[in-house]
C-alpha cells in the first residue's frame, strides 16, 4: 500500500479512571507498522489523576475531557466527531485496556479496503493474561430465545487461525473491544446510541446497519485484551462480576431485544428466572430486587 493510498485512521480510546492501561496502550501503538493513524484519548469523566497522567507521558495525544462517564457510546461518540471533523476516512475504536500487535491496524484497514462492503472490522482478540486463550474471532453472535450474546470462537487455542469468511458469515456483531469502522457506515448509520450506557452498543450498531452494510473480521489483527478491567465485565469469571456489570448486561439484554426482536421478549423475561436461580446460588441476594426491577424498568 502506497502512502498516498494509505486512508487516514483516527484511533480512539476511552479512559474512565484506568490510566494505567491507557499509557500501556498508548506505548503498544507506538509500534504500530502503519503510517497514517492519530490517537485520541477520551476522558470519561475520571475521578483519579488519570488527565494529569495521561497528559504528563503523551502531551502530544489528542485528549479530550468529558465532564462526567457518558458510558462506552458516549464517550465513543465524543471521539467520534471530533475525528470526522478532521477528515478521517476510518475510526478504529479501542478498549484502553488492550494492547495491539504491531500489524494489527494494517490488517484491518487492508481487509477494509479489499471489501468495501465491510461496515464494521473487528480483530482476533486474545485474553491479555492467558495469551494462549482466544477472546473472540471478531465478533459473536446474538441468541434471539434469551437475549444473550456470545463470542465466537472464546476459549479456542490462541494459535488457531479461523477463515475470515467462515467467521464473517457468523457474525451478529463485533466485538467492541477492537472495531474497525467506516466513515461511510457512520454517515450512513449514525453515531452509537447512547442509552444502553454499558454493553450492547455494538450489536445494536450492527443490526441498524445489517440492511446497507457488512461486518468484516481481520484475522491477522491480533489484540490482547485485558477484559473488563473498568467495570468488572469478566465473561470467564461471570459468578464474580461486579453488580454495576451485571446490572446493564441484563437491562440491556431486555432492552436490546424489544427493540428489535419484540416477539421473543416473553422468552427473554423466562430466562430471567434462571438468573434469579443463579444469583440465589451465589449468595448475591442484594441483585435479586434488581433483576425484578428490571423485569418492569429496563425501558426507563
Amino acid at each position: 500500500m502506497g502512502l498516498t493510498e494509505t486512508p487516514e485512521v483516527f484511533i480512539i480510546l476511552v479512559n474512565w479512571n484506568g490510566w494505567r492501561d491507557t499509557i500501556e496502550c498508548l506505548h503498544s501503538l507506538e509500534k504500530l507498522d502503519y503510517s497514517r493513524f492519530t490517537p485520541i484519548v477520551v476522558d470519561n469523566g475520571s475521578t483519579d489523576e488519570s488527565v494529569e497522567m495521561i497528559s504528563s507521558r503523551f502531551p502530544d495525544v489528542t485528549l479530550l475531557e468529558s465532564s462526567q462517564n457518558r458510558g462506552f457510546a458516549g464517550g465513543n461518540n465524543l471521539g467520534i466527531r471530533h475525528a470526522l471533523e478532521r477528515g478521517a476516512e476510518y475510526l478504529w475504536l479501542l478498549n484502553n485496556d488492550t494492547v495491539v500487535d504491531p500489524r494489527a491496524l494494517a490488517r484491518l484497514v487492508d481487509h477494509m479496503e479489499e471489501n468495501p462492503d465491510i461496515g464494521i472490522c473487528g480483530s482476533r482478540l486474545i485474553f491479555y493474561s492467558q495469551r494462549d486463550t482466544t477472546q473472540a474471532w471478531g465478533g459473536g453472535r446474538f441468541n434471539k430465545w434469551l437475549g444473550t450474546i456470545r463470542n465466537i470462537g472464546q476459549n479456542k487455542p490462541a494459535d488457531s487461525l479461523p477463515s475470515a469468511r467462515v467467521i464473517e458469515q457468523e457474525m451478529d456483531y463485533v466485538v467492541g473491544a477492537s472495531m474497525m469502522v467506516s466513515r461511510k457506515f457512520i454517515d450512513t448509520v449514525g453515531l452509537l446510541r447512547e442509552d444502553y450506557f454499558l454493553y450492547y452498543e455494538e450489536i445494536d450498531w450492527a443490526m441498524r446497519g445489517s440492511d446497507s452494510f457488512s461486518l468484516g473480521f481481520a484475522p491477522g489483527s491480533i489484540v490482547y485484551h485485558k477484559e473488563g478491567a473498568s467495570t468488572g465485565g469478566e465473561q470467564l469469571k461471570q459468578a464474580s462480576r461486579s453488580k454495576v456489570s451485571d446490572y446493564y448486561q441484563l437491562k440491556n439484554r431486555l432492552k436490546f431485544t424489544y427493540r428489535f426482536f419484540p416477539l421473543y421478549l416473553p422468552c427473554v423475561y423466562l430466562s430471567l428466572i434462571y438468573a434469579v436461580i443463579n444469583r440465589i446460588r451465589r449468595a448475591q441476594w442484594d441483585r435479586i430486587p434488581m433483576v425484578i426491577k428490571l423485569m418492569f424498568t429496563f425501558n426507563t
